[in-house]
């Protein structure tokens, strides 16, 4: 009778050490139920045509049918193998693998018939405790620092005994289970003898009265007579009630014997009425329906009673036991509607690892998220009851392959992480030595380089253990702290000069708003001084360097701007005053000019149309701030200046000839 122990067990026994913290194997148990076989109502079958002569007790009828006899139709009592479970409250709960041991010892060599419902618990039961007794050691394992890879499971003696002893059970089961076929192959022979012996009375009509208490043995011994294979109780049930009502029939006794015999059984089949009625009462409807076997073994034994009365007193047991039959009926339908709806759950949960499976995990963070989902699903799955027997198994088979695809994705994705860390901490070692090898270097520049570009290398190196990674870093870090230490030491006297120039650059940038502000003829001529006077100053702190700038040349922008209005404005005024000039010189002069102006036009256009479209390569491929963009800016913001003062004046020289024309 041994059942296959169904556990939630992950794909590895453990998770390799995350930075953050270890991940345990998950483990869950599932047990396979062994639901009760339906029991059937018990209902009485057609009966055989019966000879004309024949003046037995009639027969009760199934619904409208002419019933064979007065007795229901017997269903065998179901062996211990179809016996239906206990209810789970009812069951010791047993603390220790040797509690369940010290169980299945008692069962394996005492006399009690082993109980198959009580045995697949006690599997349950030990495989429950060693797995968590197994969980323990490896949690504890793992906690005192072992490798989680490197752990074997050590033998388990208890175990071994355990399975040795109920290999006793399922022998003794299937030793009991032969005894009984073989008792009911004996009985069946013991009853068809007893048959016979009916038959050769109710053919002697005349000796009746004499083999009357010959008969009364029979009876007796018939009753005494238990189980039979389920296949022929029918039939020799029918065979029986046939020739003991023919017996009846030939009976030459005296009315009151006869009316005596069929009160007597009249009033035992009144009590088994009333015990049957009784039964409705019973909160255990699955012993309820036992009990109302056995009584219809009782009743079925019980002679007949007068015609009168045979149908009425059949009709109230047929009709208590149908009471019984419709609650053990409902009882397992309502079994089989809690089990459909634990597959639903059950599926739910398959899905639900399933479409964790789906997701990436793209990191550690992830892996211990889902694993975290997983485990929490795990619990779930133990707060469901059974599933449909024949789903059951296939149901857990199909969560269990997931959980256990899950797990060995992450063992496989921490072995890989494991491998790549090993190969992190080697590249990492080997900047070490690189910025080891510069740290006393006074190459101040060079070095600088060197060191700065092995900090950013080693950012492109991926994650290793916090602890060694910590490790690492500070090594790292202290060499290159070691030579900027001795470059800063080195270069305190060059900061105190590079202070003094930004003071200096300052200072020019102050005198060139102050020439802004002034204007004048000559603030070309200023601004061109103060320009070559900031540009022999030399290098200022770093960190100043960029804001420095962006003022510089925002200040140098807005002259160089006001300048060109101011020139441009002198120019146009220039222009215009000889156009007279132009005019004298004869008919087609101002003409031959504003084709010039215009060539000049196309010209200065083509050249901003050039500088642009220079600036478009620059600025993709240069940083913010370059100089020579800068410098091309100013340049084509003077040509975009220079058409301005072109279109001016052509506007100038229409004008004049708009003049003439008038």
């Amino acid at each position: 009778m041994d059942s296959q122990e169904n556990n939630l067990v992950s794909a590895n026994a453990a998770s390799p050490v995350e930075e953050t913290g270890k991940q345990e194997e998950v483990k869950t148990e599932e047990q396979v139920p062994t639901t009760a076989p339906e029991a059937s109502e018990v209902k009485p079958t057609e009966a055989e045509p019966q000879a004309p002569e024949a003046t037995a007790e009639p027969a009760p009828a199934e619904e409208a049918a002419e019933p064979a006899s007065d007795e229901p139709v017997f269903q065998e009592e179901p062996v211990a193998e179809d016996e239906p479970e206990k209810p789970v409250e009812d069951r010791k709960v047993y603390a220790t693998k040797s509690e369940v041991l010290d169980r299945v010892k008692e069962i394996a060599h005492g006399e009690e018939p082993p109980q198959k419902d009580e045995v697949e618990y006690l599997k349950t039961a030990f495989y429950k405790l060693h797995i968590a007794e197994r969980e323990a050691k490896l949690r504890e394992y793992i906690d005192n620092g072992g490798d989680p890879e490197a752990y074997q499971i050590t033998p388990d003696e208890e175990e071994e005994v355990f399975k040795a002893e109920m290999g006793v059970i399922k022998e003794r089961r299937q030793q009991q289970f032969r005894e009984m076929e073989a008792e009911k192959e004996e009985n069946l022979k013991k009853k068809l003898a007893i048959i016979d012996k009916l038959k050769a009375m109710v053919t002697s009509p005349e000796e009746a009265s004499k083999t009357y208490q010959e008969f009364k043995a029979l009876q007796q011994e018939w009753r005494e007579i238990r189980s039979v294979p389920a296949e022929r109780a029918n039939e020799l049930w029918r065979n029986y009630q046939l020739y003991v009502e023919q017996f009846y029939d030939l009976l030459k006794l005296n009315s009151e014997a006869r009316e005596l015999d069929f009160k007597k059984n009249l009033e035992a089949k009144t009590r088994l009425c009333e015990a049957a009625e009784k039964l409705a009462e019973e909160a255990d409807v699955i012993s309820a329906f036992h009990q109302l076997q056995k009584l219809h073994q009782e009743y079925r034994e019980i002679g007949p009673v007068s015609k009168e009365l045979r149908e009425e007193i059949w009709q109230r047991f047929k009709a208590a036991s149908t009471v019984i039959n419709k609650r053990h009926q409902q009882h397992f339908e309502s079994l089989r509607a809690r089990e459909e709806e634990n597959l639903a759950k059950k599926t739910a949960l398959c899905e639900k690892v399933e479409e964790i499976l789906k997701e990436e995990n793209k990191g550690s963070a992830d892996w211990d998220r889902h694993t975290q989902e997983i485990i929490a699903l795990q619990g779930e799955w133990k707060t469901v009851g059974f599933a449909p027997q024949k789903m059951n198994v296939k149901i857990f088979e199909r969560f269990r392959a997931a959980c256990d695809t899950f797990f060995a994705s992450k063992a496989e994705h921490f072995r890989s992480l494991k491998e790549s860390y090993k190969e992190n901490i080697e590249k990492k070692r080997a900047l070490i030595e690189k910025a080891k090898a510069l740290q006393d270097s006074t190459e101040w520049r060079s070095t600088s380089d060197k060191l700065i570009a092995l900090q950013k290398e080693w950012k492109t190196i991926g994650m290793v253990p916090k602890k060694v990674g910590d490790q690492l870093w500070e090594e790292f870090l202290a060499a290159c702290n070691k030579f900027f230490e001795a470059r800063n030491a080195a270069g305190a006297g060059q900061r105190g000069e590079e202070r003094q120039n930004l003071e200096k650059k300052r200072d020019v940038i102050s005198r060139m708003k102050a020439v802004a502000e002034e204007g004048g003829d000559d603030v070309q001529a200023k601004v061109q001084a103060l320009v070559e006077e900031y540009n022999a100053i030399g290098h200022v702190p770093f960190k100043e360097k960029d804001k420095l700038y962006e003022e510089y040349h925002a200040m140098l922008d807005k002259l160089y701007k006001d300048l060109n209005i101011s020139v441009a404005r002198r120019r146009l005024n220039k222009f215009k005053d000889s156009l007279k000039q132009v005019v004298e010189r004869g008919e087609g002069a101002l003409d031959n000019e504003r084709a010039r102006l215009m060539r000049q036009y196309e010209q200065l256009k083509q050249e901003v149309q050039t500088y642009e479209n220079n600036l478009g390569f620059l600025s993709a491929s240069s940083k913010k701030g370059n100089s020579l963009i800068d410098e091309m800016n100013r340049k084509v913001q003077k040509l975009k200046d220079d058409i301005q003062l072109v279109k001016e004046k052509i506007k100038a020289i229409d004008a004049e000839n708009a003049a003439k024309e008038q």
